[in-house]
């Protein structure tokens, strides 16, 4: 047994901290960066991230800045979660997803999916996967009993959700041990689609279906709220939130109002599907969120407070996945399966590493499950009820993300519900202008893309994968976060193979190593992230040897890659023998500064520098160099 000595100070002993005093630390440490000359609360606003829909992240959250009550984790508002034992019993439920057109070949997936760790499967059904009348072989010795069947069927829902009901009864399930969800979503399929027209038989016949399900199959749902459209579409945190309360209500509405159901029945027919990204704690906060503003929702329809927890399918984001260099997205699925479950996602589906390519492998598909396998079983993270609840930072986030989302429901609602803004084009305007100032993020790489925009790797040999079945189109755009580059990229790929090399720039590298290597380090990085090959070769160069060593390179264009106190020295005659020895265009590692005009008269064309239009440099220099 270990004594403590009679006089060790205790934290209490200790005088207490005061926000005061850590902004006289920032003060003093921001003045001698020569960051920012500011005083009191405007040096910590100094240090402040700025997140979409007006929310910013501070640098320190201390009980001050903790929002009202959260409550208790199975109880309302459910910001700490649907069950009051969270995930703590059997984890999160792991769900597969299958697109493939083979009845067969799904059928093979499904079982293994379901004899290493899956506990239930997402099937997408239709035109963009399996044949309806393919479900029977594809279900093949699954225990429907057991593993819940969740339908994504688009336009063909009904026929879907009824062949699947037939399944149940000729594998002769009792009508109250069958688990899954029928799929239907209108809404959603309109958001994809941007088809109207039929969008009232729609609902019609997911009303009916929900009513099947509340009186012969309690496990059954009948609903799918969609929130990935919008998402997929460029769609922030706030918005996805928006329009999935948007949609809920108005599935409410059809239930209740034309419907038979109680507002407690119609929200037992409703699951909520959400993206998780990357973003780790802005993924916590969302789902979070949607819970706390459903059970709002839930509330003021009359439903009573047991029955207003949300049911969340949380699946990693596709707009985050890459088609080049796809192994880094082993890495993006894992860190946002944590944070689904950490958010308290009842289920979650890890999108293969492969699947931005085409129709995942079997190892990618192994991948994928084991990734919430080992968060569950070698992580423990779900033998924590909430484990985020209780950090001002993540509680004072979910605040703000609610009331962003709810600001954005009000817009929608004041325009007369979803099915409106969508057919006016009020929310695909709204997730265009969000997407939009995203992308200028990414192409200025104020926003990374690892293994693409940095650290991209030509040399490595591209995945090849089956084609996957087309999804439905015409609505609502899907984006990607690598779209500029993969364009880019696409370029380069197209100009070796029609020439046998890829573009080249010369790196012209001035100075000893230690005055060049960073800035040639970040040129090479940034011009492989548009396919264009760097030659760093003589390591360095003068005004004398520069020439021949740009005519050796075989570039036609080059980067002056050195420190500003050499650039003064050499960078004007250098830049005058490139272009002399034929250079195209000459770029300069680094801002211009007060030297711009000089160094422009002398033949440096562009400047390129971290927070520079990286996308705008490539492209420019790509048609320079004739790569069409």
């Amino acid at each position: 047994m270990t004594v403590l000595p009679d006089d060790l100070p205790l934290a209490a002993d200790f005088p207490e901290a005061t926000r005061d005093q850590w902004h006289h630390l920032v003060e003093g440490v921001l003045r001698k960066s020569g960051t920012v000359d500011a005083v009191g609360a405007e040096a910590a606003a100094a240090l402040a991230t700025a997140l979409e829909d007006g929310i910013s992240v501070h640098p320190l959250y201390t009980a001050e800045d903790a929002p009202p009550d959260a409550g208790y984790p199975g109880f309302a508002p459910f910001v700490r979660g649907g069950r009051a034992q969270g995930s703590t019993v059997s984890g999160w439920d792991v769900r597969q997803r299958h697109a493939h057109s083979d009845p067969g070949h799904t059928n093979r997936a499904v079982l293994a999916d379901l004899e290493n760790g899956a506990g239930s499967l997402w099937l997408a059904v239709g035109a963009a996967g399996l044949p309806v009348e393919g479900l029977p072989e594809a279900l093949k010795g699954v225990y429907l009993d057991l593993a819940p069947v969740v339908l994504d069927a688009g336009a063909d829902f009904e026929p879907a959700a009824r062949a699947l009901l037939r399944l149940f009864a000729d594998r002769q399930v009792p009508p109250s041990a069958a688990l899954g969800n029928l799929g239907a979503d209108p809404l959603g399929l309109a958001a994809r689609t941007g088809d109207h027209t039929d969008l009232a038989g729609h609902l019609s016949a997911a009303t009916e279906l929900a009513a099947v399900c509340d009186r012969d199959h309690p496990g059954v749902r009948a609903f799918t709220v969609d929130a990935l459209p919008y998402h997929e579409a460029g769609g922030s945190a706030a918005q996805e939130l928006g329009c999935s309360l948007a949609a809920g209500v108005e599935y409410l509405r059809a239930l209740t109002d034309a419907g038979p159901l109680s507002a407690e029945a119609a929200c037992a027919q409703l699951e909520f599907r959400y993206a998780a990204t990357a973003d780790q704690f802005l993924t916590i906060a969302k789902l979070r969120a949607a819970r706390r503003l459903w059970a709002r929702v839930a509330q003021v329809c009359g439903a009573p407070s047991e029955a207003a927890a949300q049911r969340q399918h949380a699946v990693t984001s596709s707009v985050m996945m890459t088609r080049r260099d796809p192994w880094v997205n082993m890495l993006r699925t894992t860190v946002a399966a944590l944070a689904a479950g950490v958010g308290g996602a009842d289920a979650v589906t890890v999108l293969p590493f492969d699947s931005a390519i085409g129709l995942p492998d079997d190892f990618a598909r192994r991948i994928a499950r084991n990734t919430s396998t080992i968060l569950l079983e070698e992580s423990h993270l779900a033998r924590v009820i909430d484990p985020a609840g209780g950090s001002w930072y993540v509680e004072s986030l979910t605040d703000d993300v609610a009331s962003a989302a709810w600001a954005f429901f009000q817009e929608i609602e004041r325009a007369g519900g979803l099915a409106r803004a969508l057919a006016s084009g009020l929310v695909e305007r709204s997730l265009a202008a969000t997407w939009e100032r995203r992308t200028e993020d990414l192409a200025r790489r104020k926003e990374p893309i690892t293994g693409v925009s940095e650290f991209p790797n030509l040399a490595e040999q591209p995945v090849e994968r089956e084609p996957a079945p087309v999804p439905p189109g015409g609505g609502l755009p899907r984006v990607r976060r690598d779209e500029a580059y993969e364009a880019l990229r696409a370029r380069s790929d197209a100009h070796l193979a029609a020439e046998g090399t890829r573009p080249r720039v010369f790196l012209a590298a001035l100075g000893p190593a230690a005055a060049h290597t960073a800035r040639a380090a970040f040129a090479a990085n940034l011009f492989q992230a548009g396919g264009i090959e760097a030659v760093h070769e003589p390591a360095t160069v003068d005004a004398e040897s520069v020439a021949e060593a740009f005519a050796a390179s075989g570039a036609r264009v080059a980067c002056l890659c050195s420190s500003d106190k050499v650039y003064e020295q050499e960078a004007v005659a250098v830049a005058e023998r490139l272009k002399a020895a034929g250079a195209l265009r000459v770029h300069l590692a680094g801002r211009p500064g007060e030297r711009r005009q000089e160094l422009e008269l002398a033949g440096v064309d562009a400047f390129v520098f971290a927070g520079c239009d990286a996308v705008g440099v490539l492209a420019s220099t790509l048609e320079t160099l004739g790569v069409a």
